[in-house]
């Protein structure tokens, strides 16, 4: 990288991650990134021709750490990858990150290091968003916003099994539920110009990828706008209980499956005006499933809520402030600290570019990760290394 970021050497990188007793007072992150726009930049006082750049990142967390905020290693890509998501499948042992540029997959053996990208050729996919895994982590299913479709593949070869077409177009979050049978997709934005929002969920049998239908997540008449984007599903809550959240329309909605309909019941679970914030994104859950955790971009929060008395009915805790952009959320196995991303596309307005750190026994912030921002990048998305990793109920 160009920028002078902070890097250990590679040796001193594998002696913590390998030595007993070394460097253990740590919390590793790994982060995709790309540069600021060239306005923030200049902003940043970084001057001269600047060509664009993209990596991953490792970065210690911990606040508590010598080296916290310091970046240990990188793994530059493809400028024009546009890599996007991070995600583990149910061991662990391997990353999936998605390319909003091109008809790839990256895969990341995570048990191999030095570490190494491959790439899984999707060329049915453009803008690919989410991949989720069937519980028995057997299939992986891949949002493709640019194509209107969702890929399946196996998790063992890491072939392409099946391509559905989605009756609705901007395909993004996706959830699963074997125990039902059923694939839940939002119809989210034009991944061209976010524009031309979706309002509806697309109900798919899971067994044969038959379309089943779709619900409509709005209150308002069509077309209402709401963007719905994220998808996640109570943990082990009877009857199945799902929860969407509306990028645009500022909402949180869920959906109770009725099991003599064979279908969800939709509705409104909260509306996050009262907090006079925007842009809901990612949704997570502790283990004991008494609280849920959800992000909002604008202007950048981590807000709590309570479902201890009815997963269906969550009640606002606290919200916590983060930074501009506030998305996706990493947090630790023990559930001490939540570390929070706050970009959103590079988006003005949307895209500080820190890691929050926030202390979820005090429920504050309680340090801020700025060493990827102050040299000019923004952070996409973000995992803790698999040692430190809590699915957080994804």
């Amino acid at each position: 990288m160009k920028r002078a970021l902070r890097l250990w050497t590679i040796g001193a990188f594998v002696a913590g991650l390998l030595m007993p007793g070394v460097a253990s007072a740590e919390i590793l992150a790994l982060v995709n990134y790309e540069s600021k726009p060239e306005e923030t930049l200049k902003a940043l006082k970084i001057t001269g021709p600047q060509e664009r750049e993209e990596g991953l990142a490792v970065i210690d967390v911990d606040p508590k750490s010598d080296s916290f905020n310091e970046i240990l290693m990188t793994i530059p890509l493809s400028p024009d990858l546009m890599a996007h998501h991070i995600f583990y499948d149910r061991t662990m042992t391997k990353a999936y990150i998605t390319s909003l540029g091109k008809g790839k997959l990256l895969l990341m053996n995570m048990e191999q290091y030095p570490y190494r990208i491959d790439e899984i050729d999707v060329p049915e996919c453009q803008v690919g968003e989410d991949v989720i895994f069937s519980e028995d982590n057997k299939t992986w299913y891949l949002t493709c916003m640019g194509s209107n479709k969702v890929v399946v593949g196996d998790v063992a070869t890491d072939k392409i099994t099946d391509v559905v077409e989605m009756p609705v177009p901007y395909p993004h979050g996706l959830a699963v539920h074997t125990g039902i049978d059923r694939v839940l997709v939002t119809s989210t934005v034009n991944a061209a110009d976010l524009g031309d929002p979706g309002e509806e969920v697309v109900i798919l049998r899971k067994s044969d990828h038959e379309i089943l239908g779709t619900h409509k997540v709005s209150n308002k008449p069509s077309p209402s706008g709401e963007a719905p984007v994220e998808l996640l599903f109570v943990p082990r809550s009877d009857p199945p209980i799902v929860y969407v959240t509306n990028m645009y329309g500022g909402s949180l909605w869920r959906g109770v499956w009725n099991a003599d309909k064979e279908d969800f019941d939709f509705a409104e679970a909260h509306n996050f005006a009262a907090q006079e914030v925007g842009v809901p994104l990612e949704m997570y859950f502790n283990q004991a499933v008494d609280t849920m955790y959800v992000t909002t971009a604008k202007p950048g929060h981590l807000h709590i809520f309570d479902i201890s008395g009815d997963p269906a009915s969550p009640k606002l805790v606290k919200s916590i402030a983060t930074a501009e952009g506030a998305h996706h959320v990493a947090f630790t196995q023990d559930e001490k600290y939540a570390f929070v991303q706050n970009s959103l596309l590079n988006l003005p307005g949307m895209s500080d570019g820190s890691i929050t750190v926030v202390d979820l026994q005090k429920q504050e912030a309680v340090a801020v990760a700025d060493a990827l921002s102050a040299s000019g990048y923004n952070p996409n998305s973000i995992v803790l290394l698999p040692k430190w990793n809590h699915f957080a109920g994804h």
